[in-house]
């Protein structure tokens, strides 16, 4: 997943940046009016976004679903993980409660970022998806792929930032539906690497 300064490397594009200032204004206006956040926190606030979405799929967020997320979030934020009062980790709160009124929203933010970070037209020309294709070929092509794609993918779909992203996992089928939605949603859905890597999930 992302680090922070990497974060803080594309939220300095003119554009991603008056991307995120429009977002965080009306999300702080309509609902968290006390809320203080740089752009370089909001944006990890949305790039949690998925992953939000995703543990929020059985009705609400876990015990563990939760450590997690705030883990994702320190990391993410500008500062570090051991800030004690970590400013994407209290906003998450406020989008945990608003999701369903700003989850289109956020994603459609989402969109937009990864639509100015990668080249589509390039990596929908990987065959990586086709019947018979190995798990080392996969690997092979995850590693010649471009790195901010792959780092989009494990910040939107991975829990652990240890996690080979490979790896076979465990998910049930309503998280899974909404992975779907969401790489839809972002304009990642069709690309071979991620049609690829769904099929890593095991379907509980």
């Amino acid at each position: 997943m992302f680090t922070e300064n990497e974060i803080n490397a594309l939220v300095v594009n003119p554009t991603i940046e008056e991307l995120t200032t429009r977002l965080k204004d009306e999300f702080i206006e309509t609902c968290a009016p006390y809320l203080e956040i740089s752009n370089h926190d909001f944006m990890s606030l949305a790039i949690l976004t998925p992953t939000i979405g995703v543990a929020l799929s059985n009705g609400s967020v876990s015990l563990i679903e939760e450590m997690t997320l705030n883990k994702k979030a320190r990391k993410l934020s500008k500062g570090g993980y051991w800030i004690k009062k970590d400013p994407v980790v209290y906003a998450m709160g406020h989008l945990i409660k608003h999701f369903d009124d700003w989850s289109d929203k956020f994603l459609s933010y989402l969109y937009q970022v990864v639509d100015l970070c990668i080249d589509k037209e390039d990596l929908m020309q990987s065959k990586v998806d086709g019947e018979g294709v190995t798990d080392e070929e996969f690997l092979i092509e995850v590693l010649k792929a471009p790195f901010i794609f792959i780092r989009f993918l494990s910040s939107f779909f991975h829990n652990d930032e240890d996690e080979d992203f490979v790896a076979t996992r465990n998910i049930s089928k309503v998280e899974y539906d909404r992975m779907l939605s969401y790489a839809d949603a972002i304009g990642i859905g069709d690309i071979p690497i991620f049609k690829k890597y769904i099929t890593k999930l095991n379907i509980k």
